[in-house]
């Protein structure tokens, strides 16, 4: 006849696993794994919980921006910069014959050298080249709080005296026309013009307005330029 063993009671289950969780604890903490029991690349981002591992949870320093991957969410705005220092202004390159070579933009000429109509009275000379030694040029803007400034250009290239010598060491006054020269510049005065007035007349009609000034280049003697004798000029309108 077969004998059943006795159900065991609910306390002595109970009873047996406190017993041998107690018996147990030293192995179980011996099983635990650190960072150390990882190979390095095993662990990938999708086996991470959402949200699982915590600022706190990073060393200091030990992540890069490469870190990141390249997909960065932008920061919040900097304070806004000093502003910078207004630029020198615009310039242009008028040639020998009074053509604009080269510009910054927003200059046209309005007369190069020109020969005017003849206004003198009766019996007197002609003033028609009243204006031939001066270059007429609109800059496009009100030129009433701007400065201008203008210059010869060197031509070391061209023989302009016939001399044989560009090298600018010919003995003698006025010996290196390749070199020497004279120029003034200032804006055209006329009625309504508002700043500084200034005691220049611009003869063409084109240029009595607030937006034209003249440019005079001279022989180193100050005498007037004519064909052959003329130089290519800078212009530099400030502001």
């Amino acid at each position: 006849m077969k004998r059943s063993l006795p159900r065991p009671s609910a306390s002595m289950v109970v009873s047996s696993f406190a017993l041998l969780v107690a018996m147990s604890g030293t192995s179980y903490a011996a099983m635990q794994i650190n960072g150390g029991d990882i190979e390095k690349g095993t662990v990938a981002s999708k086996q991470i919980k959402d949200d699982g591992i915590k600022g706190k949870d990073v060393k200091d320093g030990t992540l890069r921006v490469e870190d990141f991957g390249d997909e960065l969410p932008a920061g919040p705005a900097g304070p806004a910069g000093p502003a910078g220092e207004d630029g020198v202004g615009r310039w242009a390159l008028v040639g020998a014959n009074g053509e604009i070579l080269a510009q910054s933009g927003g200059f046209t000429m309005v007369a190069a050298y020109p020969t005017l109509p003849n206004t003198a009275p009766d019996g007197s000379p002609s003033n028609a080249l009243r204006a031939n030694g001066n270059v007429y040029i609109n800059a496009g803007e009100d030129l009433s709080d701007n400065g201008i400034v203008a210059s010869i250009v060197l031509q070391n290239t061209v023989d302009q005296d016939g001399n044989m010598n560009t090298n600018g060491r010919a003995p003698g006054a006025d010996a290196n026309a390749e070199f020497s020269g004279e120029i003034s510049v200032s804006r055209c005065n006329f009625t309504g013009n508002t700043g500084v007035p200034i005691p220049t007349n611009c003869a063409p009609a084109d240029a009595q307005n607030a937006n034209s000034f003249v440019v005079s280049p001279r022989l180193s003697d100050g005498s007037v330029t004519t064909d052959g004798n003329r130089k290519a000029f800078y212009v530099v309108v400030t502001g």
